[in-house]
């Protein structure tokens, strides 16, 4: 039995279909869930349906009862209390005999010494804490989602350009489809206990090269501009995002800038036996 936790987050649901498109049956997975309510999707697919919540440990035991393999996505809540969330369950993994755990770490140069801080940093305590637990495990250390740049930019690019404070750094940003395609390839083959894998894009892009393959796509010149950090924050706040999360965003920004996510490593075309999408293709889809 696999079980995927977040499973009506864009990563979980992504990987649920990925392990359907690999002819999982329906019966052999398990999405766990906070709120029942939202599972209507997933009971419509025919998954078994658990309520689970980091915060509570024996829901999670509950939970985990049968469970073979473990798709850990890192919780969503507070970022003081994810560390704490993610020990419940794998604390509660080990209790109830799960086989095998891969969590969905991240990928920089250095999680404890990044200019985010604690925004990251929780990721290594995780990956320590389960190489402490004596289950088998797999490390998937995702990049940034493409799928944020459109979030990242600012509104009507193909008018006013792209805005963002990322100085020249670089990110290999990948989708999230070619994320849960990697996810569902280690939850479904042997062979990757205690292993890490990177799960970026083979090319890493700064946002002024992003503007030049938006201006091949679109025929139009996007302009690449870099505003100031509290403008930023403002334009984001304009666009929807609360203030918490306007400065949220920012700190990434600021990390890409410094260059922490240009690692130049990825093994997604190892796990994926292909190439995976490139960032052109994918704005294709968006822009095109």
């Amino acid at each position: 039995m696999i079980l995927v936790t977040g499973a009506t987050g864009n990563l979980g649901k992504a990987t649920i279909d990925s392990l359907l498109d690999r002819g999982i049956s329906p019966n052999d997975i398990t999405a766990l869930v906070r709120d029942k309510t939202k599972s209507a999707e997933l009971k419509l697919k025919g998954l078994q349906i658990k309520i689970g919540d980091y915060q509570d440990f024996e829901s999670l035991k509950n939970a985990f009862q049968g469970v073979d393999k473990l798709l850990l996505v890192s919780s969503s809540s507070d970022i003081s209390k994810r560390f704490e969330q993610h020990k419940n369950a794998i604390n509660a993994a080990m209790e109830t005999g799960v086989g095998h755990i891969i969590y969905t770490s991240f990928d920089m140069k250095n999680l404890q010494q990044s200019i985010m801080g604690e925004e990251v940093e929780y990721h290594a305590y995780t990956a320590d804490h389960l190489k402490r637990s004596a289950i088998p495990y797999t490390l998937m250390n995702n990049t940034m989602y493409a799928d944020m740049i459109p979030f990242l930019v600012g509104k009507d690019i193909l008018k006013n350009g792209i805005s963002t404070p990322a100085g020249k750094g670089k990110t290999p940003f990948l989708p999230i489809s070619e994320m849960a395609e990697a996810n569902a390839v280690v939850l479904t083959t042997a062979g990757h206990e205690n292993k890490e894998y990177v799960i970026a894009a083979e090319t890493a892009f700064s946002f002024a090269e992003i503007a030049d393959l938006l201006s091949d796509i679109t025929g139009k010149t996007i302009a690449y501009h870099q505003p100031e950090l509290s403008s930023y924050i403002a334009q984001l706040i304009d666009s929807g995002a609360s203030e918490d999360d306007a400065a949220y965003i920012s700190r990434f920004c600021r990390a890409i800038a410094n260059g922490e996510f240009n690692t130049q490593r990825s093994d997604v075309k190892l796990l994926i036996g292909r190439s995976p999408v490139s960032l052109k293709d994918f704005f294709q889809n968006i822009y095109g």
